[in-house]
């Protein structure tokens, strides 16, 4: 039980230094915005970026490629992932500058909790079901 909750602590401690990165993340994409023309090409050097730094730990880790047993199971909507991290990526590039780290985040976390809730409520998108 003490493990348990050591481990915990730890990944709470991971959640709240994701969190501090994606705060830190649409400043550094915002600068990265002033140099160039748009938010989409900001959002675009930022997941070419991602994608190496993914890449070569994909490859250091020297599982097989793409094709497993479970590939064939893979839901049709499970492919969205990189789309709507591009979208996000691009929309907090666009909306650093109009409202700030604070509002921006404050705006972020209030969806999150509120899809939390309806994926929690209904077990949507592979979460475990726990109702309100």
């Amino acid at each position: 039980m003490m493990q348990d909750q050591a481990s915990s602590y730890i990944f709470i401690l991971l959640a709240v230094i994701v969190g501090f990165s994606l705060a830190s993340q649409a400043g550094i994409n915002s600068q990265l915005r002033v140099g160039l023309s748009t938010p989409i090409q900001a959002a675009f050097i930022s997941f070419a970026i991602g994608t190496i730094v993914l890449g070569l730990i994909a490859l250091k880790q020297g599982e097989p490629w793409f094709i497993n047993e479970g590939f064939n199971n893979i839901p049709w909507w499970a492919w969205a992932g990189g789309a709507l991290g591009a979208f996000n990526i691009a929309m907090s590039i666009y909306l650093v500058p109009k409202l700030g780290a604070l509002a921006l985040a404050i705006s972020i976390v209030g969806g999150q909790v509120i899809a939390s809730l309806i994926y929690d409520q209904y077990g949507l998108l592979g979460y475990p079901k726990i109702e309100l």
